[in-house]
């Protein structure tokens, strides 16, 4: 089995990080063959950005492809460009805080919608918003269990240990999301 996501939006949404997150997290617990190839504009903040991860069991020809499996939208120019990229019967994560469902014209695929960015705002750290959208996408796909991709996230904001009750209740926010809509 394969599973290839694309997770897309503008420089300081923590779209990069996201997929190392998920990327380094599947590689810590499974046998399975991961790539993560990232892509962005010159820009650094505000400038397009977008990642792609592959899960395989077997060997993975290419790190991407033109077809995904998976889809996280973070605004609407992610959504105008790779919505056509999202297979038929695909899952598309939308932040349902900028980006209108109204714009989703593929009743082939499931809407998973989660309105992280006013989640991040309420939080008080916008900031987290990349980790409450992880958490959604775990919580519905269960590509890699929870516990070990939050022992990714603490491994990683291990220098920064004033961040990680923030951001564990981002992430736990976002499970329930998954969860809830699957």
């Amino acid at each position: 089995m394969e599973t290839n996501l694309c997770v897309a939006g503008f420089g300081g949404q923590g779209v990069m990080t996201l997929g190392k997150f998920l990327a380094q997290a599947t590689c810590d617990s499974t046998d399975k063959n991961v790539t993560f190839f990232p892509s962005y504009g010159a820009e650094q903040r505000g400038g397009t950005a977008n990642c792609f991860v592959v899960i395989s069991d077997g060997l993975i020809g290419a790190p991407l492809g033109d077809v995904m499996d998976d889809l996280i939208v973070m605004n609407g120019p992610s959504l105008a460009k790779f919505l056509p990229t999202l297979k038929e019967g695909g899952t598309l994560f939308i932040n349902s805080s900028i980006v209108d469902e109204k714009d989703v014209n593929r009743p082939d695929v499931k809407v998973v919608k989660a309105p992280v960015t006013e989640m991040a705002l309420d939080m008080g750290n916008a900031k987290v918003l990349n980790v409450i959208m992880l958490g959604v996408y775990v919580g519905y796909t269960e590509v890699v269990p929870p516990d070990v991709v939050w022992s990714t996230i603490e491994h990683k904001l291990g220098s920064k240990p004033k961040l990680l009750p923030l951001n564990k209740q981002a992430f736990e926010k976002g499970l329930e999301i998954g969860r809830s809509q699957k």
